[in-house]
């Protein structure tokens, strides 16, 4: 039985004698690993697919596709995947939305987070670190997510700008435990007044691992 094209299918000839079921059973067993599979979700996928061999190709309803890249358990790469929506984040006590509701959304390895906070009390953000939010579980990096936050300019501050930080699993501080959303600035209610920013702005981005 010849083997054909880059699949190596086995396809019996001429010369092969006649077991048509046993040459069927090889054909569609060789063919398997090349074909498209199916699920739901991802979900389905690590539960049917978790251990498939490399080159795996799995589709999911909402168009989401996946390369399997190693023998690994669930080792995949993400072809395409649609975005998610946006999810609320839970704010500390103390602190409110402000012009912009804060959410946040993770894309294949990368979290994205926008939105504006203000104190409840009415109050300026103070100087150095404070706790503002948390983060959903699956959102908190491996070690520490930073970029710089934005902030108000009006009043006193300086510098309009800051450091948010979110803890990971393996990252701890005396403001919170893993996920705990935290601002750091110069700029604050010590300064010249008295009068910090009124008001930051989470934008940014970090990712998971």
């Amino acid at each position: 039985m010849p083997d054909l094209g880059y699949a190596q299918l086995p396809v019996p000839a001429g010369g092969d004698a006649p077991v048509g079921p046993a040459a069927l059973a090889a054909l569609a067993t060789a063919l398997d690993p090349h074909l498209t599979q199916h699920v739901a979700n991802q979900a389905e996928r690590d539960s049917l697919y978790a251990v498939a061999p490399i080159h795996t190709l799995v589709s999911a309803t909402d168009g989401s596709l996946w390369l399997k890249t190693a023998t690994d358990a669930n080792t995949w790469a993400t072809i395409y995947q649609p975005l998610p929506a946006w999810r609320t984040i839970s704010l500390a006590a103390g602190y409110e939305s402000g012009e912009i509701t804060p959410q946040v959304r993770v894309h294949g390895r990368q979290v994205h987070v926008r939105g504006r906070l203000i104190r409840t009390d009415g109050t300026p953000f103070p100087m150095g670190g404070v706790k503002v939010a948390d983060v959903p579980a699956d959102c908190r990096p491996a070690q520490l997510g930073n970029w710089a936050g934005g902030a108000s300019l009006a009043g006193d501050p300086m510098t309009g700008v800051g450091r948010m930080e979110v803890l990971g699993n393996s990252s701890s501080s005396s403001l919170g435990t893993s996920g705990a959303l935290c601002w750091y600035s110069q700029d604050g209610i010590q300064v010249v007044s008295g009068t910090g920013p009124s008001w930051i702005d989470l934008s940014g981005s970090y990712w998971l691992d």
